[in-house]
């Protein structure tokens, strides 16, 4: 694979974002209707401050199961150690990610602004474009 192909040429730029005040169980109607498994969170500026995955999204049934509360902000269950990918980053170096870390995708960011996400599929999808070359 050549180390020449960068995320940005592969990554998906039309994304769902949730912001951090955000009410947590407008986020999973949110997820849920879109089917993905989780979205960015970025504050005002577009800069990414965390994510929000169905797990995170558990501990919201445990604490409704638990506690009888339902419900609150998005910053107070999203993960805010994100791994992130820069755009001009190689592909090569993504597959390399995706194979030591647990995510299936990857944020991706210039100058920490949220330009984008990268998945396994992309990474996939860019071995296939260099085989029709």
């Amino acid at each position: 694979m050549s180390k020449s192909i960068a995320v940005k040429d592969y990554m998906s730029a039309s994304l769902v974002t949730f912001t951090p005040e955000m009410d947590v169980m407008n986020a999973i109607d949110i997820l849920v209707k879109n089917r993905i498994s989780g979205a960015p969170v970025v504050d005002e500026r577009g800069n990414l401050i965390g994510l929000l995955s169905e797990k995170d999204c558990m501990k919201v049934a445990v604490q409704a199961g638990y506690h009888e509360q339902l419900g609150g902000r998005v910053d107070d269950y999203m993960t805010k150690q994100v791994i992130t990918v820069e755009a001009d980053a190689s592909v090569l170096e993504v597959a390399k990610l995706f194979m030591e870390k647990g995510p299936r995708r990857y944020p991706v960011v210039e100058d920490n602004r949220l330009v984008g996400q990268i998945s396994r599929r992309d990474v996939l999808r860019s071995l296939l474009g260099m085989n029709t070359h």
